[in-house]
């Protein structure tokens, strides 16, 4: 899951105001029903503690108006009297309010909204290039535009030589286009984190750039017959396939991930030392201090997922209890929640994060919380440190 929009939320120190609303719901009454879902959610984070510059700040942003079109709610986060992020959600949040004030951002409920949200790109082709629209967990964006070569385009239907090395010269423009989209694309892919390509047009441009794609993309790829790029193209039905499309990478990577995890994992009753996976608390913390964690495993209906821990300024200070001064490197630690203090940890750090759907797997990791680490659990290492 590509979090790494959520960076900005850890280049300041805290505590946090983080509010989640449902504003799916448009009607004649939806800006008098915002306003007052502002007031509510910021006198729930004054009565919380919140300071009266911060409240202020998320209110401003909860009442602004007019909203944008398609906007399914909001997730504002905000300290220190500003609004550092404010993203539009594509994805209703699983409740109609939600408000926090805590040491850390609390990202679990916008995990859930992201995990149903991987990083599409949608690719409106035709002849002469592509639209390119970026669909995210905040919203649906416009991602630039391929524009190809527009003479000779269109073919003849006479047989003579010259008109033959004329219907060549098209052919040519074609495959010339559609070799820049299919260039566009993969450059985007990793600039955008993209989890899924959306190809839409007429089935032979499609194909077309479909078949110049570079082996190694790391992103999924589907073609829809549905939408295109002209004007008023309706895309009611391709908005179905890039659901389906995003539906079916999100199950296929969590299987694959949890199978990893599993091989990964050391068997039960044998000793963890040189294993490349962790679960639980107390080792996800460790492994978190020293950067082991390749890609943590966030189950949030588990035990483990909402226990206190302690941390720091820095994302690598956090520690199972607050005496544990050795690891935290702070004079006044603050208590958080623990999938909160691990996602700040794992994202610092460019780990990757799976959010793990009980309609996948309601038992592992254990706890709600895992981890595969980047090099193996090492027994003495731990004991040294711990010496």
């Amino acid at each position: 899951m590509q979090l790494a929009f959520l960076n900005s939320l850890y280049d300041r120190p805290g505590p946090w105001a983080s509010v989640y609303l449902d504003t799916s719901r448009m009607d004649e009454s939806a800006q008098w029903r915002q306003e007052l879902m502002a007031r509510n959610a910021c006198d729930e984070l004054a009565a919380l503690g919140c300071d009266e510059a911060t409240v202020r700040a998320v209110h401003e942003a909860l009442s602004d108006w007019p909203r944008p079109a398609g906007e399914a709610g909001r997730a504002v986060f905000a300290t220190h009297g500003e609004v550092v992020l404010d993203p539009p959600l594509a994805v209703r949040p699983l409740a109609p309010s939600q408000v926090f004030w805590s040491a850390l951002p609390r990202l679990g409920p916008l995990l859930d909204l992201a995990a149903q949200e991987p990083v599409c790109l949608v690719a409106y082709i035709d002849r002469s290039g592509a639209d390119l629209e970026l669909r995210s967990p905040i919203g649906a964006m416009p991602a630039g535009q391929v524009q190809g070569r527009e003479w000779p385009m269109h073919r003849t239907s006479s047989n003579a030589w010259s008109e033959r090395h004329f219907q060549l010269s098209v052919e040519n423009t074609w495959e010339e286009n559609a070799q820049k989209v299919a260039d566009a694309l993969a450059d985007a892919v990793p600039e955008y984190g993209v989890d899924v390509v959306v190809l839409a047009g007429d089935e032979r441009e499609r194909r077309s750039v479909h078949e110049r794609l570079p082996v190694a993309l790391t992103a999924d790829v589907v073609e829809s017959e549905h939408g295109g790029r002209a004007a008023g193209a309706r895309r009611d039905r391709l908005d179905e396939d890039v659901r389906a499309a995003k539906e079916a990478f999100l199950r296929r990577r969590a299987e694959a991930e949890l199978d990893r995890f599993r091989a990964a994992r050391a068997p039960e009753g044998a000793s963890a030392a040189g294993s490349t996976a962790a679960e639980g608390v107390p080792a996800l913390v460790e492994a978190a201090r020293e950067h082991r964690i390749a890609e943590l495993l966030i189950r949030p209906e588990g035990p483990d997922a909402h226990r206190q821990v302690w941390v720091g300024a820095r994302p690598d200070q956090l520690a199972v209890r607050r005496s544990e001064t050795q690891y935290l490197g702070d004079t006044e630690p603050l208590p958080a929640r623990a999938d909160d203090a691990l996602l700040r940890s794992a994202l610092a750090t460019g780990a990757d994060v799976l959010r793990v759907r009980p309609e996948i797997d309601d038992e592992l990791p254990v706890g709600g919380l895992g981890a595969l680490l980047r090099w193996p659990y090492d027994e003495k290492e731990t004991e040294a440190a711990t010496m």
